[in-house]
């Protein structure tokens, strides 16, 4: 197995950044070994001074490509759930606990590979950053990776989703995290009997931290 060097995030961080300043940095970056093979770094998007922040796990194809976070088939899931729950979805700040593109070729596709605990770490300093430069009162950490990150410890999405949890970054005082999967895993259901069912279930999760809103 190759050995990689992953000295983390932090030397790039501007230290104190806005996000203006943050975004400007990432391209920079060079915390872990994906940047290499990435198309370019993915960074947060969306308002400044949200109240909710939404956090996945790493850009996907898509959002490799074009250099926006959830652009692709999952972002629109997103997006119709976040609608169905009654969130404004341009009021929000959207990011990545990773943000590169792992991925694996097959042929010439580029195949999804879920981060490593390594590059959860490397890249935390940025969503730390992140975090402190927005202030939001609620974070959705979507899926386990991005509880990871927010959290700084493993996490059981689906024996923790749906309630309020502290945040251990303390983005804004009193911060609360809500867990929920990625609107990944529930478009992979598309066609099944089980899509509606999980679909309910991200809506639900998301109307929990809209309430903590209130």
């Amino acid at each position: 197995m190759a050995e990689f060097a992953r000295p983390g995030a932090q030397e790039w961080v501007p230290d104190g950044g806005d996000v203006a300043e943050l975004r400007a940095a990432a391209p920079d970056c060079r915390g872990c070994e994906l940047y290499r093979d990435a198309t370019q770094v993915v960074f947060g998007s969306g308002t400044s001074r949200a109240r909710l922040m939404l956090v996945g796990e790493q850009p996907g194809d898509q959002e490799d490509r074009i250099g926006e976070p959830f652009v692709g088939p999952a972002g629109r899931l997103l997006g119709d759930a976040l609608g169905e729950a009654g969130i404004d979805s341009s009021a929000a700040y959207v990011t990545n606990a990773v943000k590169h593109f792992r991925f694996e070729l097959r042929g010439k596709r580029r195949l999804h590979k879920s981060p490593a605990v390594a590059h959860i770490g490397a890249c935390n300093p940025w969503l730390e950053a992140e975090l402190k430069a927005v202030g939001p009162e609620v974070v959705v950490a979507l899926g386990a990776t991005a509880a990871r990150g927010v959290l700084g410890r493993p996490a059981k999405v689906g024996a923790e989703r749906g309630r309020a949890l502290p945040d251990r970054l303390g983005a804004a005082e009193d911060a609360r995290v809500v867990l929920t999967v990625h609107p990944s895993a529930v478009l992979r259901l598309r066609g099944t009997p089980d899509f509606d069912g999980e679909f309910a279930a991200l809506i639900a999760d998301l109307r929990t931290a809209a309430a903590l809103l209130e």
